[in-house]
Parts: structure tokens; C-alpha cells; sequence
């Protein structure tokens, strides 16, 4: 655990310095958000995967809701599980305005991830989640550059077993489809709602 908090931590650092974020005092006239504000960043933007039913999917299908996007795989043992059950809490916080959140769960480990297994661990957490997969290892390569995103197989102690390495945050978009926000791994659920309300209300 304390490895992966560490990774984390690392893969942080990186993208913000990447896309030259300095994070400093709040700037009167911004939406005062509790996550990192990366709006205007130029990454990020071509999300193209199939959801778990076979349907292609891109952001622009979720305009007028606020999306998560989270990179993870169904048999990581914490940090995704933990994602996704505070990403539904998120939701139940949001009450009425719930069904304006879209989270999205990228797997990173296509060897076992298959639409079956993705659907029923969606399921699991809530119905609207929609887990999405790459269309080949070169395709989710790609992908995981574009956002930015670690991930690296970590053989296990069994022969053919292995758990993944990876990035551990989220992303936030707006209703109009723009990357907004960067959401790191133990954000309070009660902070990340606060922040859909912001982007549901037009900051």
C-alpha cells in the first residue's frame, strides 16, 4: 500500500509539472474547487474505448453530465475498489443531481478484464457506471499516454499471477465535455461532489 501511495504521489507530481500547473494562492474571480484545477490543459481529450456492451464510446456521448474518469482493473485488491465505492457515495451525496454524474472505469489489464467480468464488477457498485476497455494493447497504450497515465505489470508469486501498478486519480469534465479537474486518490467523497456541483452550476 505504501507503494502505491508513493507511486501516486510520483505520478502526481509529474503531470502537473508536465502541463506547467503551479499550484499557489486562490485567484479571486476562480471557482474555488477542492481538487486540482487543470482547466485548459491540452491532454486528456480523446477518449475513444468500448463500453461493456460493445459500444464505442468517446466524451462526446456523456455531454450534460459531469464525468469521472478513472484508469483501474477489476481484481486490484484496494485503491480501485475504494475508488469506485467513494465514487458511488459522491453520487448519493448529489441526491437529486446523481444521474448528472457519469463515472467511467478504463481497465488497464485487458488479459482478464473482459466485457462479462467489467459489466458485473460495475454492477457491483452502481448500474450507470460504465466500465470501458482499449480495442489493443497499442490502443490502451495509447490511450494511457494521451491521459497521462502509469501502469506497469507486476508479475506475482505464482506462476501466471500478477497485480498492476498504476495511476490512482481521476479525472473531471465538465458537462461540455472540457477536462477540468485533477482528483487525487483519497479525495473525500464530500469534496469531490462539492466540486460536480460547481461544474453541474456552470464554473
Amino acid at each position: 500500500m505504501n507503494r502505491r501511495f508513493a507511486l501516486e504521489k510520483i505520478a502526481a507530481g509529474a503531470l502537473l509539472a508536465s502541463a506547467g500547473i503551479v499550484l499557489s494562492a486562490c485567484q479571486p474571480g476562480k471557482p474555488q474547487f477542492r481538487g486540482i484545477d487543470i482547466t485548459g490543459v491540452d491532454y486528456a481529450q480523446n477518449l475513444r474505448a468500448t463500453d461493456f456492451n460493445g459500444q464505442p464510446r468517446t466524451l462526446a456521448d456523456f455531454r450534460g453530465k459531469v464525468v469521472v474518469i478513472f484508469f483501474g482493473y477489476t481484481q486490484c485488491p484496494d485503491v480501485c475498489p475504494t475508488t469506485m465505492t467513494e465514487m458511488l457515495q459522491v453520487k448519493q451525496l448529489l441526491g437529486a443531481d446523481g444521474d448528472k454524474l457519469q463515472v467511467l472505469f478504463l481497465s488497464l489489464d485487458p488479459e482478464r478484464d473482459t466485457p462479462e467480468v467489467l459489466k458485473a464488477y460495475m454492477g457491483s457498485f452502481d448500474p450507470s457506471f460504465l466500465g470501458l476497455y482499449a480495442g489493443s494493447p497499442d490502443e490502451l497504450a495509447a490511450l494511457a499516454k494521451d491521459f497521462k497515465v502509469f501502469y506497469k505489470k507486476v508479475e506475482g508469486s505464482t506462476p501466471g499471477s500478477y497485480t498492476m501498478d498504476h495511476t490512482a486519480s481521476s479525472y473531471l469534465y465538465d458537462p461540455q465535455g472540457r477536462l477540468r479537474l485533477f482528483s487525487r486518490y483519497g479525495s473525500k467523497p464530500e469534496d469531490v461532489a462539492a466540486d460536480v456541483r460547481l461544474l453541474l452550476g456552470g464554473a
